[in-house]
């Protein structure tokens, strides 16, 4: 799961008037993330990730509870993608929930949201190591397998949310931290090599 700092808005009918519509975005591309992983890393989505993903069937819900449902794809879940990010529309249910989250994205007590996906075995994402000071690694994700649900959520904190590191992107990780190792003993060597020259030349 991963939460976007994007604004959910009620849309508006080609005369101004509300409708029972909110949209805003799942998820946006080339947008670096907050730390995860309490500053582990932070990773960014490429343009391209959405290219063979599965949206056939993606629920919205709120909070990321499947009982509390608002949504559905071919029904009143539109998805549509362009040069930001993955664009969500719901015609909201008029139903206790559909009518209380309206209100509430109305008056601006929810206005952010989250998406749950999964990423293919292969080919999935690319780390690298920062620079920064908020994090070790820098990851970009390069393919997303199945998009499970869009939500609108209360607190959509980075931190908390359920961030899952397989046992590839581990191993990536680890082959980084081995080449660093590397470099380092290779200077440390090049160093020593470098004083025994200069005591042998005196």
């Amino acid at each position: 799961m991963r939460a976007t700092p994007t604004e959910v808005k009620i849309r508006s009918a080609e005369d101004g008037t509300e409708t029972r519509s909110i949209e805003g975005y799942a998820l946006k591309f080339n947008k670096w993330s907050q730390p995860l992983m309490g500053g582990y890393f932070v990773e960014i989505l490429d343009s391209r990730c959405l290219d063979n993903t599965d949206m056939s069937n993606v629920v919205a819900t709120f909070n990321h509870d499947e009982s509390r449902l608002l949504g559905r794809t071919g029904v009143n879940l539109t998805l549509t993608k362009d040069n930001v990010g993955l664009r969500f529309k719901i015609d909201l249910p008029n139903t206790t929930l559909g009518n209380d989250i309206l209100e509430e994205v109305r008056m601006g007590i929810l206005s952010q949201c989250s998406f749950a996906f999964t990423l293919p075995d292969d080919n999935a994402d690319v780390w690298t190591r920062s620079n920064e000071d908020d994090a070790k690694f820098k990851r970009t994700i390069l393919a997303i397998d199945k998009l499970y649900d869009v939500s609108v959520v209360t607190t959509p904190a980075y931190e908390d949310t359920n961030v899952s590191v397989g046992s590839r992107s581990k191993q990536a990780v680890q082959k980084l931290k081995d080449e660093s190792l590397k470099k380092v003993r290779e200077l440390k060597r090049q160093e020593a090599l470098r004083k025994l020259n200069i005591e042998y030349l005196k």
